[in-house]
């Protein structure tokens, strides 16, 4: 470090932009691996809002960054690739540019032209690979198993949160839009609980700007059907208190329509918590049947009956919750992703190109 407590330049292998400054999914990411990364590599992040913990360079440092040594370059944006290949080429900094993509679906002529010049390529699930149309290393995201954890007693947990002590407890979290599916888990709630009494259903996130009316309809389908407290709709919170709303859960829902990878999933089966989830995402390559369930994405009455099956099984639920913290923490962990990206960072400093 220099003195003023920055980053020493000199010893920088790797930098992670993140060019958004409201929180993202590719946000929680770098913020989550940076500062694990860096205790075995010169790694720093730079760009916008980004907290202090997380080893970081402003962005305007990067054009003047000395060119003593190769670097990588991290992105996970287009906007990253593209001030990559500006940085490289008009300001001839040495950079070994890396992309890591978890889009599922056909990408645009510019994001392939983007790709073409990468010297290599991640893809966060085999099916993210199949549509780069060249060869990529599958690296899935991991869980802080320390920090998303089962409760100690879930009792008083829930007592704190302010949920029902007794009840069989379901929750969705996550943006609020139909892309998320956030309406089928509605409907299939509804469903469920009318015949239930004993259960509650969490939806638990943000309507982002043009999605407020679809939460406000929401809220209306409950209410309309004797459900308004019952299907109760949380606002979001921090992400330092999200781990103790899984661990409040009997069972978690990931009902999306379309989604690049999906991290809640991941997070709540580190919680112990089974998991229903549609076929989006890299959710086949996370939930089992031992885990949870797979369904079609937008069949609300796959998705009911998917729930309803463990809603009922206690002895099933609680299965299937063990043998979800199992998969998490022999196959999703952090610390391995973190590994297997600097092994990545590694080959491409000492000159493969893929």
């Amino acid at each position: 470090m220099s003195p003023d407590g920055t980053p020493d330049l000199r010893a920088i292998e790797v930098i992670a932009p993140n060019l958004k400054r409201r929180l993202s999914g590719v946000t929680a990411t770098v913020v989550r691996l940076v500062p694990l990364q860096a205790r075995t590599i010169g790694i720093v992040a730079t760009g916008p809002g980004l907290p202090p913990h997380v080893p970081h360079l402003p962005l305007w440092r990067m054009f003047v960054m000395p060119r003593n040594r190769l670097r990588v370059w991290h992105a996970r944006r287009n906007t990253e690739m593209a001030l990559g290949l500006v940085l490289r080429g008009l300001f001839r900094r040495r950079l070994a540019l890396l992309f890591t993509s978890a889009s599922q679906r056909r990408h645009t002529g510019y994001t392939r032209w983007l790709i073409a010049r990468m010297d290599g390529l991640i893809a966060t699930s085999a099916r993210s690979a199949r549509y780069l149309e060249r060869r990529a290393e599958v690296i899935h995201h991991g869980i802080d198993t320390e920090g998303f954890s089962p409760p100690v007693d879930r009792a008083a947990l829930r007592r704190r949160l302010g949920l029902p002590e007794v009840d069989v407890i379901l929750g969705c979290f996550g943006r609020i839009r139909a892309q998320k599916g956030t309406d089928a888990f509605v409907d299939a709630a509804i469903d469920l609980l009318q015949d239930r009494p004993g259960m509650t259903a969490l939806v638990m996130g943000r309507a982002t700007e043009g999605h407020e009316a679809f939460l406000g309809e929401l809220k209306a389908r409950a209410a309309a059907a004797g459900l308004a407290d019952r299907i109760r709709f949380m606002p979001e919170v921090p992400v330092h208190d999200i781990a103790d709303w899984y661990r409040a859960l009997d069972l978690y829902v990931a009902p999306q329509r379309w989604e690049g990878f999906g991290l809640t999933p991941l997070e709540a089966m580190a919680c112990g918590v089974p998991v229903v989830a549609t076929r989006v995402g890299a959710f086949e390559e996370i939930v089992t049947e031992d885990t949870g369930s797979l369904v079609p994405p937008g069949d609300v009455p796959a998705l009911a009956s998917a729930i309803a099956a463990l809603l009922d099984d206690a002895a099933r639920r609680n299965r299937a919750g063990r043998a979800a913290l199992e998969r998490v923490r022999s196959r999703f962990r952090l610390d391995a992703e973190a590994a297997a990206l600097v092994a990545v960072y590694r080959r491409l400093l000492a000159g493969e190109r893929w």
